[in-house]
């Protein structure tokens, strides 16, 4: 079972694939910092100095300003971010996580819980990407 969220953020593709992919822009918009590069076949650790914590994903497949896929360290679930240019050079970025399972008797609280997360992710980025602001990404209460 997979969990789907769509933006349009109105910036190139290539804008948004580096805001992910360079370790210096992801503390604009989401984790404080990457350890390295997003490159296929690595694995990455996302550090979030506010809270004290860090997390690793292993990317299993990257494709500049086209597609980023990755696998969240010792968890099933795999995240698929796909970044879709569109003519005016806005693009249409969709963060597709897969890894739910049907019979979990907690599935919907954490379905949900995903599309909130996933939501103010990209909520985080366009603010970042067309006003340039960076002060959202530690506002989320759980």
């Amino acid at each position: 079972m997979n969990n789907l969220t769509k933006f349009r953020i109105a910036r190139p593709a290539h804008d948004l694939f580096e805001a992910f992919a360079d370790p210096a822009k992801i503390g604009n918009f989401w984790f404080s910092s990457s350890s390295e590069r997003w490159e296929k076949g690595k694995s990455v650790t996302l550090i979030y100095k506010e809270y004290n914590a860090e997390v690793g994903i292993t990317l299993l497949d990257v494709e500049a300003d086209k597609k980023i896929v990755f696998q969240w360290a010792g968890e099933e679930n795999i995240v698929t971010i796909t970044l879709e240019e569109q003519p005016d050079e806005s693009t249409i970025i969709a963060i597709n996580e897969e890894g739910f399972h049907e019979n979990d008797p907690e599935l919907l609280s954490k379905i949900v819980d995903n599309k909130e997360g996933w939501v103010f992710v990209l909520s985080c980025l366009k603010g970042y990407m067309e006003f340039g602001v960076t002060a959202l990404r530690t506002g989320i209460v759980k």
